[in-house]
């Protein structure tokens, strides 16, 4: 048994096999826990090839699990960055939308204002009430909003080629027993034939109040920028995961001018949003910079798709490790990035104060040279 000692909430990319659905997972999470399923609407973003609009902002389908008290269990939602294992010229599912805008502000306005459990042909009503407009009908049965003036507020559409199949199945933060929990929602998964997306990956978000004084942060940001390659290498990074990368030099040079480290907190979350760190990278600081109520956390991304849990708390005890280093009240000092060697892992691994078996379990990755694809056996 794996013991982990932070809250942790996972985020674990999948597929559901052809014909089926991120839905079919969340009723059976819901069947197995004696919970209810809550369709809502997801938020999202892509990239446009329409010219001057460079994002389209997207409001999809998601799937909240909650156990008879109204707690969040799980959700089940789409992720826009799993696309190449999907068959874009199969048509959309009856029922299945999305609600498109060029404004992320309209749409969070939307989805305070509409039902996510409306169908299509009716969900728009509310928004065209709102800006004294009706919803247009349009090609394929979408339903566009206008304002008085004819400027497009959004567009409702059905949902392209099997979108309902990618499934980013998100726990709720887990405190204790995160073996047993974790377990439990993986298995449902495995016994429905999901799968491991082709760009899919794992990311663990962790409490990040420990972490919230300039001491710790720097201490965070320096191992982090010394051991970060080294540990994509050891984790098995996926190569075909998109929007991650590396920190600015900026953010290194930041926690280590002189002064950084006697800030007060706040102060040092007005010295790294000037930065304009973005959440698309390795190591994702910008909800504990931005200390949200709801997800004040500190984000791994670099894990590949398991769909066993063993190797997922393996991964996340290693990062406990280094969480709780970047923590205590000895300074850590800057260095440059460090090549993936035995030596070097070694030297990270001996660092976090490992025991033994752990090292021994991480240092197996290493001799072959290569990226670690399906876990510990």
């Amino acid at each position: 048994m794996i013991t982990l000692d932070w809250k942790i909430g996972f985020e674990i990319e999948l597929l559901a096999p052809s014909g089926s659905s991120r839905q079919e997972l969340a009723a059976a999470i819901a069947t197995a826990q004696g919970g209810q399923v809550h369709r809502f609407f997801h938020p999202q973003s892509e990239p446009s090839k329409v010219p001057g609009k460079p994002v389209f902002h997207n409001l999809t389908l998601g799937f909240e699990i909650r156990d008879p008290q109204q707690r969040m269990i799980a959700q089940c939602v789409d992720d826009l960055t799993l696309q190449k294992d999907l068959n874009r010229q199969a048509k959309p599912q009856a029922g299945w939308y999305r609600i498109v805008s060029d404004d992320e502000r309209l749409l969070r306005l939307i989805a305070r204002q509409t039902e996510a459990k409306a169908p299509l042909e009716t969900v728009m009503e509310p928004i065209g009430d709102l800006f004294g407009t009706v919803p247009e009908p349009g090609p394929g049965g979408m339903r566009r909003v206008n304002d008085q003036s004819g400027a497009s507020v959004a567009i409702a559409a059905p949902l392209p080629g099997e979108r309902e199949r990618p499934c980013e199945l998100i726990t709720a933060p887990l405190e204790t027993d995160h073996e047993h929990q974790l377990e439990t929602l993986l298995s449902l998964a495995r016994h429905l034939k999901f799968t491991a997306p082709v760009e899919g990956a794992t990311h663990l978000h962790f409490e990040a109040t420990p972490l919230q004084s300039a001491p710790a942060i720097a201490n965070l940001v320096n191992l982090l920028w010394r051991y970060g390659a080294i540990l994509k290498t050891l984790m098995g990074t996926n190569p075909h995961c998109r929007r991650l990368g590396p920190w600015p030099e900026t953010l290194f040079t930041t926690v280590n001018q002189p002064e950084f480290r006697q800030l007060p907190w706040p102060a040092v979350q007005q010295q790294l949003h000037r930065l304009k760190l973005t959440k698309y990278c390795d190591f994702n600081l910008v909800n504990c910079i931005n200390a949200l109520p709801y997800k004040n956390t500190i984000e791994v991304r670099i894990l590949p798709v398991w769909l066993e849990t063993t190797p997922i708390l393996q991964a996340a005890s290693l990062f406990t490790a280094v969480l709780h280093l970047a923590a205590q009240g000895e300074a850590i000092a800057p260095g440059p990035p460090e090549k993936y060697t035995r030596a070097n892992v070694q030297a990270l691994l001996q660092q976090l104060q490992l025991d033994t078996e752990q090292i021994d379990l991480w240092l197996q990755q290493v001799p072959q040279g290569k990226a670690r694809k399906k876990g510990f056996q």
